[in-house]
């Protein structure tokens, strides 16, 4: 039925239900239960529909989400689907594993008022999956081909929403990736419990019904070259993401036992995708994750319901500091995850393979260019912590493009990230980049707004060259 909205009154914030840490533990589904359409209703009404909506003001993507909280609201849901969707390539993806507490949810006014914000990540995840059970999402044809072709260089967020974009305005478009299946980080990074990959692989084949071609294996500057590439398109995005791992910089690094982040997590990864993956299993081990970021956050996760012995998270600053988002580190600790704040590691120990991690004590001194504290050592605070599986999860970096690609003249910054002006077009005609090959590593809902902007910057590309050929 119609609900009345401002029910914030006398409705206090419900999230959806969430599954016991130790059902949890043992899988790797997502650990929310849907909501009803009735409390997904109910917690919509609560939007005080404000004259200035922060929470889309706070959106990468500018979502209406005022205006679809309202639809929810009076079960208008196909309609709240067709005003999600028109902005978001993919909200039943940032439904899920967008930080709405630093995003959206942080910035509801209800929020500030200490209410409790309006569940707006749930009620877009319900929003969504109740337009594909209902069949209202289509895959996007366009209304006539407009005879010019577009190769996308990754398959990740980025590369999808601008291939999606692409193909809606009638360009024929082939995305290419290194990897054996489409999605990327999606695929690949984020573990199952937090977007499980039957989500992701219905929309890639919502998008190969849109008539988008994918080529997967295959390497640029390998598979074939960078100049084969652009002549076989009118233009060419690239949209790779960000791969490399920071390094530890510490001794002891480089001893069996000590892993990149990314590479345990596509492991898992591909265990639930059905693939065979031996080694890179934390079931029995003590295991210490270095990090504070969600990629850290994933990590530990992943080790628990591996099995391990014992899972700790050494950061080097406080928990009000940590970059990751707080919902996950709350999800860490419900499942068994130890924290080991304001700690930073010295050195991987052991005798031929990992044994332990060497770490001091910080406290958090004068703040760094970025207005953070930054963390000083306390001198004799140094302690160890045992482990025989040690995993890095600092950030990533990006590959050498140029080298990649066999492309010197494509210009990179001094963070080796690619050039691109404001129309996101690189120092070569015609090549462009989005996503974070240009931004560094970032959110999802931030390579989906580039993919988005580069696709209208590659369609005003093809389409002046178009009216100068016709001339």
């Amino acid at each position: 039925m119609p609900r009345k909205m401002l029910q914030f009154t006398h409705l206090h914030q419900r999230q959806p239900e969430k599954r016991g840490p130790a059902e949890r533990r043992k899988d790797f589904g997502e650990i929310s239960t849907a909501f009803t359409p009735e409390r997904a209703g109910e917690q919509a009404s609560r939007c005080e529909q404000c004259g200035i909506p922060f929470c889309s003001i706070h959106c990468p993507l500018g979502n209406n989400v005022p205006d679809w909280l309202m639809l929810v609201a009076q079960d208008r849901l196909e309609e709240a689907y067709a005003v999600s969707s028109a902005t978001n390539t993919f909200p039943e993806i940032c439904g899920r594993i967008c930080p709405q507490d630093r995003l959206c949810e942080g910035n509801c006014v209800l929020e500030q008022s200490t209410h409790g914000n309006v569940t707006i990540g749930a009620v877009e995840k319900h929003i969504t999956e109740t337009a594909f059970a209902e069949g209202w999402v289509k895959p996007m044809l366009p209304g006539a081909e407009s005879g010019r072709s577009v190769g996308i260089v990754g398959g990740g967020p980025a590369g999808l929403a601008a291939a999606e974009a692409l193909r809606r305005k009638g360009h024929a478009v082939t995305v290419y990736d290194r990897h054996d299946r489409m999605g990327g980080l999606l695929i690949y990074g984020i573990p199952g419990f937090k977007l499980e990959k039957d989500v992701v692989e219905r929309r890639i084949r919502l998008l190969t019904e849109a008539g988008i071609r994918f080529e997967t294996g295959v390497e640029i500057g390998k598979t074939v070259s960078f100049a084969e590439l652009r002549s076989r398109h009118d233009a060419v995005l690239i949209a790779t993401g960000v791969y490399k791992a920071k390094p530890l910089g510490i001794s002891g690094s480089d001893l069996p036992g000590v892993h990149a982040a990314l590479d345990y997590l596509i492991a898992q990864n591909r265990r639930d995708l059905g693939d065979k993956v031996e080694g890179l299993d934390a079931k029995g081990r003590n295991v210490v994750v270095i990090g504070g970021g969600d990629t850290a956050m994933d990590c530990v996760r992943t080790a628990i319901r591996q099995g391990a012995k014992s899972v700790k998270c050494l950061y080097r600053r406080d928990r009000a500091n940590m970059p990751g988002s707080q919902r996950e580190v709350a999800h860490a600790e419900e499942e068994g995850v130890e924290f080991v704040w304001m700690a930073a590691p010295e050195a991987v120990t052991g005798k031929g393979k990992a044994e332990g991690v060497k770490a001091v004590r910080m406290h958090l001194g004068m703040p760094d260019s970025s207005g953070r504290q930054s963390p000083v050592a306390i001198e004799g605070s140094g302690f160890t912590l045992p482990a025989d599986m040690v995993i890095a999860a600092l950030g990533f970096d990006p590959e050498d493009m140029p080298a990649l690609f066999g492309a010197s003249d494509l210009k990179v910054s001094k963070w080796g990230t690619v050039e691109a002006d404001s129309a996101l077009m690189t120092s070569l005609d015609g090549v462009f980049a989005a996503g974070d090959i240009v931004r560094g590593a970032s959110l999802v809902v931030w390579a989906i707004k580039d993919g988005r902007d580069a696709a209208e910057a590659i369609h005003r590309y093809v389409s002046a060259k178009s009216a100068q050929a016709a001339e």
